[in-house]
């Protein structure tokens, strides 16, 4: 007899046993099931043998990718537990890769400082993977276990990460020491299970500047490719990476580094000729990509420095005011570490310190650390070109101010007059507003025509946009295309942005698939990275994705994106077909435009993120700066906006 659907009893409640509820619910432990889940599941495994080296235990690791699709991870560590834990009555290595939230990371005995907060980690990779070997080396013996994720025939559902059999001790006549892991990604959970070269080596390049002296060992067995990093300057070495292509101020970043109420806080500065700053904090050495706590305490640390020894020399008088924090860090480049216990992350994307103590601890070391480097005579011209620089700032930054203050005066930014420009929409609620900033007036009369006049938005681009890397804030308030966007968006911009007074939670830029839309958008992206990078990390910014060709014959019609789509789609549509290549948006009507790039039912967009600010960062200098032939070599290399691992790739957004 069937239930009925309105009772709800204890029989209802659902106990999954072990790792089933990882298996049933993935993206509650790793996000997604994408390739981004993939390399988290790396991560993981990465992120304990880096513990291992930040707690002072390791200095070498190893990571592979094999040919039949596994990877693996080693380090020269203390090795995971052997010995039976007393409670489970099983090994250290088996309670390591089988239970959820257990690890040797909730208290401060065996790790000072961890990025591997949670203590699921290793047991999630294990839940995700077909198989998983371990092999511990410690007091010269060498340990082995092995774990698999198969169907069970009698329940007719996925066992995950179960023993073979119980750790076993293979020899006792090793040198080694530490842990080998090795892993092959299910491809029952993961949409891909191939791993990405150049995604790791991004990830391994930060984690060693961030480790001095950790030497990183990369080797892809698919292309006999290898790569060791190791970074005896550390953070120090990170900021003159940032910098290069740039013009600096003084050669030798300036570093510091202390332990402030059992926080160890550690800092390099730098200043260029640019007019934004490049500020990097990090915890535990995970990214802190919306800041927090540590790097406002760094930022008034420093500024309180900087203007004492300004009055000091001085350099200000005592009846000038003090700069401002936006003065001092006008072209800094800096990366701040921190690394202490019981993290607390908040923020959208929970990638912002969140614990109250930090700020004091890092603005104390800042303060302290910087009066040192003061008092040191062969950095007097340093620190002098640092004040100097910041007065310039303060001086064109009252004439920005100046320059909007007139701009608000005649309604030319705030609240200047859209009409022509802008074809808004009706709709009151942002959440489900979207914006199409559009190459060109042939393009934006097609999609005036083509949208949905409830929720989307058209704005136009007459010219191209300023390149905003190299230009001043007043020269950007300049631009009409700029003030153009300022004004739409209505969020303000730099100090001013207010992510709350944004009008669409949708940005999507829409120009041809050719190199002038490719400029145009890295214009645009350079753009709000710079001046709104809120509106990037909020995931508010997304790029739309006009095909390439129309295959049809009769009432058969395909779109392609890429020349590779085209092939699929002849075959598809069949003999016969009739192929249309598309030169530009402009081409289409507004019926075509609706289908292919604006209707959220068919449409692709990419939603542009950050996954890692810092290399981001360094990439706009590469394409947007000065430096002509570094840009040439880049773009011949990488530029191809259709890759799905530029950005993440978002169907029927």
């Amino acid at each position: 007899m069937a239930k009925k659907a309105n009772t709800y009893v204890a029989e209802d409640i659902k106990i999954l046993e072990g790792l089933d509820a990882v298996r049933m619910r993935p993206g509650m432990y790793i996000g997604t099931t994408g390739v981004k889940g993939l390399h988290h599941i790396l991560w993981e495994i990465v992120d304990n043998a880096v513990d291992e080296a930040a707690n002072g235990f390791a200095d070498k690791i190893e990571i592979k990718l094999y040919k039949d699709g596994s990877a693996s991870v080693e380090d020269n560590g203390r090795g995971i537990p052997t010995d039976i834990h007393s409670k489970a009555g099983v090994s250290g290595v088996e309670v390591v890769f089988t239970q959820l939230h257990a690890g040797g990371k909730f208290n401060s005995d065996n790790y000072n400082y961890s990025g591997g907060l949670h203590g699921v980690g290793a047991s999630v990779t294990n839940a995700l993977s077909e198989w998983l070997k371990v092999e511990v080396y410690k007091d010269n013996a060498v340990y082995e276990m092995e774990f698999s994720s198969y169907l069970d025939k009698e329940s007719g559902k996925i066992k995950s990460g179960i023993p073979k059999a119980p750790l076993k001790k293979t020899s006792n006549k090793t040198k080694k020491k530490g842990s080998f892991i090795r892993f092959m990604p299910d491809k029952r959970v993961f949409e891909t299970i191939v791993f990405s070269p150049e995604t790791i080596l991004k990830r391994l390049r930060e984690l060693a500047f961030l480790n001095k002296g950790l030497e990183i060992k990369f080797y892809d067995e698919n292309t006999d490719y290898s790569r060791t990093y190791k970074f005896d300057g550390g953070v120090i070495d990170f900021v003159k990476y940032l910098n290069e292509g740039k013009s600096v101020l003084y050669q030798e970043p300036l570093y510091a580094s202390a332990v402030k109420d059992n926080i160890q806080v550690e800092f390099a500065i730098q200043h260029t000729d640019a007019y934004v700053d490049s500020v990097y904090s990090y915890v535990n050495n995970i990214p802190t990509g919306e800041g927090g706590t540590h790097e406002t305490g760094f930022r008034s640390g420093l500024t309180r420095s900087l203007n004492d020894y300004a009055r000091s020399r001085n350099l200000l008088k005592d009846k000038d005011e003090n700069l401002l924090g936006d003065d001092f860090k006008e072209g800094l480049t800096a990366i701040v570490s921190i690394k202490m216990q019981n993290v607390q992350f908040e923020g959208q994307t929970k990638t912002k310190l969140g614990n109250p103590e930090a700020r004091p601890a890092v603005e104390g070391v800042t303060v302290n650390e910087l009066d040192l480097l003061m008092k040191n005579k062969k950095l007097q011209k340093v620190f002098d070109s640092i004040i100097a620089k910041a007065l310039k700032a303060a001086s064109a930054r009252l004439a920005a101010r100046k320059a909007k203050e007139i701009a608000r005066a005649s309604k030319s930014i705030e609240a200047q007059n859209l009409v022509g420009k802008l074809a808004a929409c009706s709709g009151r609620k942002p959440e489900l507003n979207e914006l199409f900033i559009v190459e060109g007036d042939s393009a934006g009369g097609s999609a005036k025509q083509a949208r949905v006049r409830q929720y989307q938005a058209i704005l136009p681009l007459r010219g191209k946009p300023l390149n905003v890397e190299k230009k001043k804030l007043d020269q950007i308030l300049q631009n009409e295309e700029i003030r153009t966007i300022i004004s739409a968006l209505g969020t303000g911009i730099g100090s001013e942005f207010d992510i709350e007074s944004l009008k669409f939670h949708k940005v999507i830029i829409l120009s041809d698939a050719d190199q002038d839309g490719a400029h145009i958008r890295a214009i645009l992206l350079t753009f709000f990275f710079r001046y709104m990078r809120e509106l990037v990390n909020g995931g508010h910014v997304y790029i739309g994705m006009p095909p390439l060709y129309k295959v049809h014959k009769g009432n058969v019609v395909e779109y392609a994106y890429d020349d590779n789509e085209l092939e699929k789609k002849k075959n598809k549509v069949g003999r016969g077909a009739l192929i249309q290549r598309y030169k530009g948006l402009g081409e289409m009507n507004p019926s075509q435009l609706w289908e292919t790039t604006m209707d959220p039912q068919s449409r692709s967009l990419m939603r542009v993120t950050i996954e890692d600010a810092a290399e981001a960062d360094r990439l706009i200098t590469v394409l947007m700066g000065d430096e002509v032939g570094e840009r040439k070599k880049y773009i011949f290399e990488h530029a191809n906006f259709n890759k799905e691992d530029k950005f993440a790739k978002m169907k029927h957004s």
